[in-house]
């Protein structure tokens, strides 16, 4: 299986792995609330062709019944600094890999095509938040550890 560009028809399939991955982590509370105004964010977000900062890609099952695989990041723009003058970097913000279909190299499939995307937009940062089980992937990407230390207020 080779990953290739989501478009605004796998929306509904995004939505579903991106609940996988969520369910995963054990939230203390659960709703699906969340997965129509996702989907049609996704749907906006995936069609727009001028300048696109949203990208996701996939592996579709083997069986061909929806998504095996699927990765979705932004691009954010900040103020520039120092180290980036452009104030632009990557953000990846969703991995989920069917559970059937995990260590199949799908979601490396689909974060190479990610990183490169990002890559032929001039994009020289990415963040992401890692699992345990996800961070020996991304570290065999070249992802590092940060000392930034993460913080958040809830309003």
């Amino acid at each position: 299986m080779i990953a290739r560009q989501a478009g605004p028809d796998d929306a509904g399939e995004l939505v579903r792995l991106r609940a996988v991955m969520l369910r995963s982590m054990n939230p203390a509370e659960w709703s699906d609330g969340w997965r129509e105004p996702a989907r049609q964010a996704l749907i906006a977000r995936l069609s727009a062709a001028d300048d696109p900062t949203m990208a996701a890609f996939v592996v579709d099952r083997p069986d061909g019944t929806g998504l095996a695989s699927c990765v979705l990041g932004t691009i954010e723009t900040r103020l520039g600094n120092p180290g980036d003058p452009t104030g632009r970097s990557g953000y990846v913000f969703s991995v989920a890999t069917d559970p059937d279909l995990r260590r199949r190299g799908y979601s490396r499939q689909c974060m190479t095509a990610l990183l490169a995307w990002f890559r032929t937009r001039g994009i020289r940062k990415v963040d992401l938040r890692a699992s345990a089980d996800g961070e020996p992937l991304y570290r065999s990407l070249g992802f590092v550890r940060t000392s930034e230390p993460a913080m958040r207020l809830r309003l």
